[in-house]
């Protein structure tokens, strides 16, 4: 029948193909637009909107609005800095990067900029 080796490598041929597999990212459909974002903020589910053009976003989050300069990296990357921090934590800077899309939205990471621990959200692009 099969030999030890044939064996081997038909046990391992499923694992290569699928680490070779990269999901397809259309970045720039993001760049630009309107969109929502809900997570969990002390057990309750908390919506944001934003409107982002190629240098600004625009955030609506509990009534209050909040302007960030965006700063494109590269394609699926980008650095937000508010432009009028009113703590010093609002001073530093986020970095999102866009792990996936799909056709109404895309799964991303982000973190402060300078630190190492980092959160995922989804966020959905409206018409």
């Amino acid at each position: 029948m099969f030999t030890k080796k044939y064996k081997i490598f038909f046990f391992l041929l499923p694992l290569f193909l699928i680490s070779c597999y990269e999901q397809e990212r259309n970045c720039n459909d993001y760049k630009t637009g309107n969109f929502e974002f809900t997570r969990e903020i002390d057990g309750k589910m908390e919506t944001s909107y934003f409107e982002r053009n190629d240098s600004l976003q625009i955030e609506t989050f509990r009534e209050k609005r909040d302007t960030s300069t965006v700063r494109w990296v590269n394609d699926c990357e980008f650095i937000l800095k508010k432009v009028n921090p009113k703590s010093m934590s609002e001073k530093n800077a986020v970095q999102i990067k866009i792990l996936t899309t799909t056709e109404n939205g895309y799964t991303f990471e982000y973190n402060i900029v300078g630190t190492t621990k980092k959160q995922r959200g989804t966020v959905t692009k409206k018409q």
